[in-house]
Parts: C-alpha cells; structure tokens; sequence
C-alpha cells in the first residue's frame, strides 16, 4: 500500500511522529544512551530522526529525550533542517510516550510512535503505517516470524507450538489515529496496564490493530551485536553503487 500523495493536506489530516529516545541503553554497555552513538560519523538519533524529515509524510516531529541528555541532543538536532519539538522521558517507555502524548497538536490525525534506536526505517515503512492507520485506526510495522516457537510452561516443558504463518514481529513505527491511541494510553494509566509496546494498549481497549510490512533491515539496535550489525548494514550501503 502507499500513500496517496494526491490527496490535500486537509484531506489527508496532520501526521506527527513521536521519536522515543529516552532510554539509558544499558545492555550495550556504553555507559550512556546508546542513540548518540555515532555509526560512521552520524549519530544513531540523527539518522532516525533524518528517516522521518526526510520522508516528506511528517508533519511535525516530537523527540521524547532523557534531560540528563539534553545538551548533547540539541547538539545533534540543531543542525537539522527540521521542526523538532522536545518532551521529557518518564520512568519507563509508556510514560515516556505518554508525556510525548502530551505535546501533540490539536490538529493532530495521524500518530506514529517510533524507538530512536531503529535507525533504518524507511519512507516506505513509514508510508505502510500512515496508510494502515487511516484506513484501520491501528497499524504496526513487522516482518512475518522465520523460526518455529514454542510456547512453554512455567517449568520450561512446551505447551503447544503455535502456527508460525501467523506470527509476526512487531517493530515500530506503530501508527494510530490520534483519539485511538491517546485513549488507549489513558485508559491504561487508569487501569495500571503495563504494555511491551503501544500496539498492546490498543488492543486492550478493543481495537484492531492491523499489520504492515517492515523490513529486516528495520533493527532496533539494544545489545553490542546489535551495534556491530548497524555498522556492517552501513558498511553494506556504503559499499553498495
């Protein structure tokens, strides 16, 4: 699916994309937030943030950043010829999104919420989420699941194996229509619902959240192998005629 760059911008409504970079980064042990960790020169914040100015289908940015990481941020997006509006990170992920929530405009259709560390989406995952979300309400981005998995018990024994045509990894960007996922967050911060990703409020709050294609490429970068695997994907691209 793509977008329908035909249609008005009062057609098509305001798309805001919320950039999660809150987070400490601990597992890949830097000693500090791993989406300032420079690949090649640029980095990784700036190359997600990048993605998504340089789509041509935002319109209007919010970074959610740590204060203890402030200057160095400012540092990075200063020379970026974009809007970017800034919210502070809470105790953990949701509050983080919450509070970035928060900053939305009232104009505000379209929301796409996405982890800095993912520093390789692009225009066209972005593009599958905005459509899926005007079109369903909800949309994720992820790639169908290659291994088999097992569902196990407390005690480690299988259960059942699930049918693997069915499953899928989600990533981000997820993408909602504005009053969908600030429901689902409020709905969640009155209830004490804690959700691995946004996609999860949704669903508890009945919505149907509908699948879209990402790409394997679209690696959220957490771990020190994770940081090798984003230096060999821009070797690869660099190397690439």
């Amino acid at each position: 699916m793509c977008v329908n760059m035909n249609m008005t911008e009062q057609e098509r409504g305001a798309v805001s994309a919320i950039i999660v970079a809150a987070g400490r980064g601990c597992r890949a042990g830097l000693g500090y937030n791993k989406v300032l960790f420079s690949i090649d020169g640029k980095p990784i914040l700036e190359r997600t943030v990048c993605a998504f100015a340089g789509s041509g289908l935002i319109d209007e940015i919010i970074l959610v950043i740590s204060r203890d990481d402030e200057e160095k941020v400012r540092q990075i997006i200063g020379k970026l010829p974009c809007n970017i509006k800034l919210a502070y990170g809470g105790g953990e992920r949701q509050e983080s999104v919450y509070n970035g929530l928060a900053k939305l405009p009232e104009g505000a259709d379209i929301v796409l919420i996405h982890d800095a560390a993912r520093p390789f989406v692009d225009k066209g995952i972005i593009g599958r989420c905005i459509e899926g979300a005007r079109l369903y309400g909800a949309a994720c981005a992820g790639i169908p699941v290659k291994d088999t998995i097992k569902y196990i018990d407390e005690e480690g024994y299988v259960v059942k194996t699930p049918e693997r045509s069915l499953l899928w990894y989600a990533q981000t960007p997820q993408a909602f229509r504005k009053d969908i996922i600030v429901r689902a967050h409020e709905y969640a911060r009155k209830n004490g619902i804690k959700g691995t990703d946004d996609a999860v409020l949704a669903e508890q709050i009945g919505i149907r959240v509908k699948m879209v294609e990402g790409s394997s490429r679209n690696i959220k970068v957490t771990s020190k192998e994770d940081l090798l695997w984003a230096e060999a994907i821009v070797k690869s691209d660099r190397l690439m005629p």
